[in-house]
């Protein structure tokens, strides 16, 4: 099956109608194409097509497209940001953590050590600070909120997976409806943070743990889940799970997921499960 989302869909669809006809999942803007045969190669051949246009173009298996658990990072994935930076910023400290961050996402340094020293910089920070970045600086990212919520309407279970801090994960978890969340501890004084996180820091195996154990404890197979990402960190869960999404992605996890998203917002996951329009729970 090979999917397409893209504002020039319908153009796409003309170009490629040698392939097979479109079955439109959303109005000029996402379809299917069933493949007989040659699946890369019709592939390949849709990625020439749509060269230099805004799309989004993956091959898909035609059965067991929809997912009966999603298992979603939160920071740059379901919201726009990385908090870890939003409060370095507050701290004085923004481009010193950012530069961290960045060599994170891109797999160049160990996850762990580099949380540990990301935090210290933010050791006397006013825990004040932690509820100002949620309420001016999280932002749900166009189509998050739909994605949790048609999942949930269609049976599946949700959980909201982050290198960062619970702190944001139970508060995005909550508003978005997600059934769980797992995310690092920050320890404070009660007042201002300490510098120090949790042990044992969750990181990229813990992610994958995490997908295991909720697959395992409710009885869905590893290839009917959905696990979505960003960075480096989201390499493990998203190579085991039935589908793989890399979102808007570094390249280093772009590598190993088996579904691409660069241009279209979170709703692509939906399409990329078959579901229509109409199935959509907006708002």
């Amino acid at each position: 099956m090979l999917n397409v989302i893209s504002h020039d869909a319908p153009l796409l669809a003309h170009a490629l109608r040698t392939l097979g006809r479109a079955g439109w999942l959303c109005a000029e803007y996402a379809f299917d194409i069933p493949l007989a045969e040659n699946p890369e190669a019709a592939l390949e051949r849709a990625r020439q097509e749509a060269r230099g246009a805004p799309a989004d173009i993956n091959l898909l298996p035609y059965f067991g497209r929809r997912k009966k658990l999603l298992a979603a990072d939160m920071e740059s994935t379901i919201i726009d940001g990385e908090c870890v930076d939003e409060l370095a910023d507050i701290a004085g400290v923004g481009p010193q953590v950012a530069a961290i961050t960045g060599r994170v996402m891109r797999g160049e340094i160990e996850f762990a050590d580099a949380l540990r020293e990301r935090v210290a910089l933010l050791k006397g920070l006013p825990l004040a600070a932690l509820e100002r970045v949620y309420v001016e600086r999280v932002h749900v990212n166009p189509g998050g909120a739909a994605l949790v919520a048609t999942m949930r309407r269609h049976g599946a279970a949700t959980m909201l997976l982050s290198g960062g801090f619970s702190y944001f994960t139970q508060r995005v978890a909550a508003s978005l409806g997600f059934d769980n969340e797992q995310a690092n501890v920050l320890l404070d004084d009660g007042s201002k943070l300490l510098g120090i996180v949790k042990e044992p820091i969750l990181g990229r195996e813990a992610k994958l743990q995490a997908l295991e154990r909720e697959a395992g404890a409710r009885g869905i197979a590893l290839c009917e889940t959905l696990a979505v990402g960003d960075g480096a960190n989201d390499v493990d869960m998203i190579a085991r799970a039935g589908l793989g999404v890399a979102w808007h992605a570094k390249p280093v996890l772009a590598a190993v997921a088996g579904a691409r998203i660069v241009h279209a917002d979170l709703t692509a996951l939906l399409y990329l499960q078959g579901y229509r329009e109409e199935e959509i729970v907006h708002g």
